[in-house]
């Protein structure tokens, strides 16, 4: 019996030495040049880190999370009340965009499959995610800054929750995808309607993907400056109850101090700038134990 020329034990013979060598050959160079690029991305991650840990850490003393932003050329002075704005900012944000998000995600998720409208939501959800902030930043000023004649916290934490709900949305729908279906089954075999399985069941089987999303949509606005710079705006004091008027927060003060011709302003500004690299890292890495303890 005559083997086939396309059988596996013909072509087992066909001398493939060439072809090899230069699979060989671009493998190496592929390996060579991806781990060169990759190099080069740490080299300057390393570099930006270590120039905001030089110039940072001198600028950090008890003073700093102490006192207040100092004036035009007044000497100490610290950054208390730009820390305890931005946190009251992306709280407020986090709060607008959570009960969204969640909602919305687990609509996509549960109820909207297939459907018209749901590709529709996730569509304008893509685009909303990556819209330039600074456009948010404006379209809440024409709707709560300028119809009120004045800046305030809510403005800015409206413009901080819109950045992160489509976060929450995505990161939500995904994590609900995720769940068996045999465990929603189980659920109505049991008499229990939807909306029972998705919050005893669904939201409890995803919740450590749910938690890790909103960590990182607080993560993603935790240093937004040009939605602020609309809305929140600024000052060198501490903040009304109201939040009306100008509040105070670290991302704005950071861009106003690094811009201006004051060494302490600067040095202030590169202090701000570790705190929120810092803070930034911290809920990077709870939201990785988070996941990682849900598995």
């Amino acid at each position: 019996m005559t083997t086939n020329a396309s059988t596996p034990a013909a072509t087992s013979h066909i001398p493939w030495g060439r072809v090899r060598q230069s699979r060989r050959t671009a493998d190496r160079a592929m390996k060579i040049i991806a781990t060169g690029f990759t190099f080069c991305a740490i080299f300057v991650l390393f570099w930006i880190l270590g120039m905001l840990l030089v110039k940072g850490i001198g600028g950090l003393s008890l003073a700093t999370f102490t006192a207040v932003t100092p004036g035009p050329g007044t000497q100490g002075g610290g950054l208390a009340n730009a820390i305890v704005g931005s946190f009251v900012l992306t709280f407020l944000g986090i709060a607008v965009a959570t009960p969204i998000g969640v909602l919305a995600g687990t609509w996509l998720a549960e109820y909207g499959r297939g459907t018209q409208l749901a590709n529709l939501i996730r569509f304008i959800n893509d685009i909303l995610l990556s819209a330039p902030s600074i456009l948010i930043g404006l379209f809440v000023y024409v709707i709560l800054v300028e119809p009120f004649r004045g800046y305030s916290g809510w403005a800015g934490g409206v413009a901080l929750g819109i950045i992160a709900i489509p976060v929450i949305v995505r990161t939500t729908e995904d994590m609900l995808s995720l769940v068996p279906g045999p465990l929603r089954e189980a659920g109505a075999a049991l008499g229990a309607p939807p909306s029972v399985v998705i919050t005893s069941v669904t939201w409890r089987a995803a919740k450590a993907g749910m938690v890790t999303g909103i960590l990182l949509a607080l993560a993603r606005i935790a240093g937004e400056t040009a939605p602020l710079l609309f809305t929140a705006l600024n000052n060198n004091f501490w903040f009304s109850p109201t939040l009306s008027g100008g509040v105070s927060n670290l991302p704005v003060t950071i861009y106003q101090f690094a811009s201006a011709p004051y060494e302490n302003w600067q040095q202030l500004a590169w202090a701000g700038s570790l705190i929120i690299t810092v803070s930034i890292l911290l809920l990077s890495i709870i939201a990785r134990r988070v996941v990682a303890g849900g598995q």
